[in-house]
């Protein structure tokens, strides 16, 4: 049941947070600003999410409080930028507000309550269950805010979403309640200093942080950016939100996927493989002309490799350094994705108000994803947990 809970929280929290893009347009045209700042609040919104405070307190007193409260402080942010008349309002509610209850909610907190109850063999693929209700979430609320936001503009619309608090809780019913002490063969029972002594030391884990930063890069940009990047080039907004939506539904196909894939083949190498993949992508949506076709082509092929990162980076973190403190090694490792969030959803309003072009942040993201690949073939995902927490 726990699976099931986690993968509902991922629905509903990060669905959400996925569907923010399609009311760009509105937000700015209503609150008489620019891209940019609007930009700037998702960005604070991704960094806010990404500090592993939650993750850290989860680890210490159990997953279930922490997400209650992520969940409360979800549906207050978004009710109370529902009532902004200024723009600057938007850095606290919408950013700071909203963000510190997604950060209750992200992936980091959900795995690591998951990862403490499963298998080291059913893993990666649990993992990749939870990481496909991200998806399913991203491929249901994205197009379901479009129509709302038609039917009753974007206020009423994030008072809608905010509601979606009270389902977060009933779920968190099924999340443990207490801290998970049960040994098992991949739980390490260090100092939990000792355990962050030795990730610094790690290498392996290392490139893993450096490599999801260029995750939260692109997932970020192309999520908060993607739609009003399509209507610029003069697809409708019904197309655009079915596009990212294509994104969340065949993401569900790549997070199973890679999620069985990873517990029978290197991860280090899957991981090279969509990164790489992403690069392509991007540089064919760029090459070629922009059309309905090509743009919900896109949104497919890339969902088959867009959060497929996170099953693959999540269980690589355990299986380096144990599932005892996973919440609080996962979430330093999405910190660094959402560093990269910050900069990808910045920087593509910041560098849209100045040229009226995304095409230098496209540029960016391309090249981002090749370093990734080549960041990734280094890491030894075959030592065993004691030889990695000792090195």
């Amino acid at each position: 049941m726990v699976i099931a809970a986690g993968a509902s929280i991922a629905f509903l929290a990060m669905g959400t947070r996925q569907a923010f893009g399609v009311f760009l347009k509105p937000i700015v045209a209503d609150l008489q600003t620019g891209r940019e700042q609007f930009s700037l609040a998702i960005a604070i919104l991704n960094l806010a999410m990404g500090v592993p405070i939650a993750g850290m307190i989860a680890d210490k007193v159990g997953h279930r409080r922490v997400m209650v409260v992520g969940s409360v402080l979800f549906a207050v942010g978004l009710m109370a930028t529902s009532r902004l008349t200024q723009a600057s309002g938007l850095y606290l509610t919408l950013g700071l507000v909203a963000g510190a209850g997604f950060s209750a909610l992200s992936l980091s907190t959900i795995l690591g309550a998951v990862g403490k109850v499963v298998s080291a063999q059913r893993r990666t693929f649990a993992f990749g269950l939870i990481t496909a209700g991200t998806s399913l979430g991203m491929a249901v609320l994205t197009p379901t805010a479009g129509q709302l936001l038609t039917a009753f503009g974007w206020r009423t619309s994030f008072n809608l979403f905010a509601g979606l608090a009270i389902l977060m809780i009933v779920a968190t019913g099924f999340v443990p309640g207490r801290k998970i002490t049960r040994a098992g063969p991949t739980v390490v029972d260090d100092k939990f200093i000792d355990i962050l002594k030795g990730a610094a030391r790690n290498n392996s884990y290392l490139l893993l942080v450096a490599g999801f930063f260029v995750c939260g890069f692109h997932v970020a940009f192309i999520a908060t950016h993607l739609p009003s990047f399509l209507e610029d080039e003069g697809i409708s907004t019904g197309i655009a939100s079915l596009t990212v939506g294509l994104i969340g539904i065949f993401n569900i196909v790549g997070s199973l996927l890679f999620g069985w894939m990873g517990d029978r083949y290197r991860k280090r190498t899957l991981l090279s493989v969509i990164y790489a993949t992403r690069a392509v992508l991007i540089s064919l949506l760029l090459i070629l002309p922009i059309t309905n076709a090509t743009a919900l082509v896109f949104g497919a092929s890339i969902g088959v490799v867009w959060l497929a990162t996170a099953p693959l980076t999540s269980s690589t973190v355990a299986q380096l350094l144990g599932a005892r403190y996973l919440s609080t090694l996962y979430g330093l490792v999405f910190f660094s994705h959402q560093v990269g969030a910050f900069l990808g959803v910045y920087l593509g309003g910041r560098l849209y108000d100045a040229t009226g072009s995304y095409q230098t942040v496209w540029v960016i993201a391309i090249v981002l994803g090749v370093v990734a690949a080549i960041v990734h073939l280094p890491i030894d995902d075959k030592t065993p947990v004691s030889a990695a927490v000792r090195s």
